[in-house]
């Protein structure tokens, strides 16, 4: 079996939302040739008891996420930006409920 050429499907990563849910979840990974394949096998997999609403497939390469180097820069606490606490800004007296 040397020198045989062999192709693999590309990975696609599996997103579904539930019926009582707001957001999509990540279920797990398939492999597909495109996307309705992989949107028509994901469906087969991970939707057999209609628990799902809603599925999004995704090229795992096309998947870019933050690395454990990133943690500082991505997540340390913004405290100098004081505009992304409600103290910063006035509240009217004509807003009952915030």
């Amino acid at each position: 079996m040397t020198g045989e050429i062999k192709h693999e499907w590309p990975l696609f990563e599996v997103f579904v939302r539930a019926k009582r849910g707001l957001n999509h979840v990540h279920v797990g990974s398939l492999r597909a040739a495109d996307h309705e394949m992989a949107l028509h096998h994901a469906r087969d997999l991970y939707t057999r008891r209609n628990e799902g609403v809603s599925i999004w497939v995704v090229r795992s390469e096309d998947v870019v996420a933050s690395g454990p180097d990133d943690k500082d820069a991505f997540f340390a606490p913004s405290g100098d930006k004081a505009y992304r606490h409600p103290t910063y800004y006035s509240i009217p007296d004509s807003v009952p409920h915030i």
